[in-house]
């Protein structure tokens, strides 16, 4: 187990393993597709709205239906999802949601969007937490922050990649286009995991009498205390971003003076900058170990938050330069913090203990957004007032995880 306390002396590093890159490499792609999947969604909102004749309350239903289904599934895979092959169980789940995808893509109506929405999510909440869980059972603790960085900058290809090229698509031909696009290239990717992911059946060598009872199973889950600690920093982890996140593009608009067609480059410069900075900060995890390296970037991130929930009216490059070093560190606190909770499980529990998480992360980050939804109100101008009361709840947020993450035991 690495220590949780700090040293003196960094640790000697080792590389990954050509066979650790391999997998770590199918992970990020399916992390990829998987992430752009649910980012895309938002960006298309206004042609979605058009098409549909819908307002946004209903659009809000399109998004979190999928959030809400991914939550239910990965609270239900918690209790069977130990019981098989990882590789089987990724390719499995991953199959369905490509099929989602797809459904998406050829919708024909609102009502049929939601549906398929929901079956997307039902087996994309067992994809993310099967990935991470792959993760630690195929890599070395000591290699894990680095391989971490990795996985976690699809979020940033996302950005940088995906979310242009879906809405040239959407604008091109129609909103159809980029789930086309995205259902293939996840098709492609379960074909390729399929074909090259390693069988990984350690975790079904520990304790197999104990996990044929599915409800002692899910008991140990959830009463170690280890696995406590982690489920609260999650929680805290999403209240410290996804309450600001989701606002800050309408606060840049309507407070900062940034024109809608100008947001994409937010996200362009964001994700180009958090795709060096994830793999740096994966790589510094392991040389100078997990809690300390999240102590760092938590500390580091609330300046960044506080600036950007402040933000007067700026011209754009001033705008951006804040806005990129809040999704820098903020972004750089996830790291550290899945290379712990990855760490927080023994190997014969980690699919049924991430996917519990997969489900806290989802409900939690939903209920963090609707928490800062409430604070938020909008003046006779149409500026968002109190967006700094958000942020103030984000930094103590923040602070709460600097306790919580201390005590995670890694294994």
């Amino acid at each position: 187990m690495e220590n949780t306390t700090t040293t003196p002396t960094p640790h000697p590093v080792s590389r990954l393993t050509a066979e650790e890159w391999l997998i770590v490499s199918i992970l990020a792609a399916v992390n990829f597709t998987h992430i752009m999947d649910f980012v895309i969604m938002m960006p298309l909102g206004p042609q979605l709205i058009r098409v549909f004749g819908i307002d946004a309350q209903r659009f809000g239903l399109v998004v979190s239906s999928y959030t809400f289904s991914a939550a239910i599934s990965g609270l239900l895979g918690a209790f069977f999802i130990d019981r098989f092959d990882r590789k089987k169980a990724l390719v499995t789940t991953y199959l369905g949601f490509s099929i989602g995808t797809l459904l998406c893509a050829f919708a024909p109506n609102y009502s049929t969007l939601v549906g398929a929405r929901i079956f997307a999510g039902a087996f994309g909440g067992l994809v993310g937490s099967l990935v991470f869980s792959i993760l630690g059972d195929a890599v070395d603790v000591s290699r894990r922050g680095r391989a971490t960085g990795i996985v976690m900058s699809a979020f940033s290809l996302a950005s940088v990649i995906g979310i242009p090229v879906g809405l040239e698509l959407a604008v091109r031909f129609d909103w159809h286009a980029p789930f086309v696009l995205l259902g293939v290239g996840s098709l492609l990717a379960c074909a390729l995991a399929a074909w090259r992911l390693p069988s990984l059946r350690g975790h079904l060598e520990i304790r197999p009498s104990e996990k044929r009872d599915p409800m002692r199973e899910m008991g140990s889950i959830l009463t170690d205390r280890n696995h406590q600690r982690a489920f609260l920093l999650t929680i805290a982890m999403m209240f410290a971003g996804f309450s600001v996140i989701p606002f800050m593009s309408p606060y840049m608009v309507s407070n900062v003076g940034l024109q809608e067609k100008q947001l994409s480059w937010i996200y362009l410069c964001g994700g180009l900058f958090t795709f060096f900075s994830s793999q740096i900060i994966g790589f510094l995890c392991d040389r100078y170990g997990k809690h300390r390296m999240f102590a760092v970037m938590a500390l580091t991130s609330i300046p960044a938050i506080l600036l950007v929930t402040h933000l007067p009216p700026l011209p754009l490059p001033l705008a951006l330069a804040c806005t990129t070093l809040f999704m820098v560190t903020v972004s750089g606190r996830f790291v550290p913090t899945m290379a712990l909770v990855t760490s927080a499980a023994a190997q014969g529990r980690r699919g049924g203990f991430m996917s519990v998480n997969s489900c806290i992360q989802q409900g939690s980050s939903g209920l963090a957004s609707l928490a800062g939804g409430l604070i938020l109100t909008t003046s006779a101008s149409g500026a968002l007032l109190h967006y700094n009361v958000v942020g103030y709840m984000a930094v103590a947020a923040t602070l709460l995880c600097l306790f919580l993450a201390r005590n995670i035991v890694t294994r």
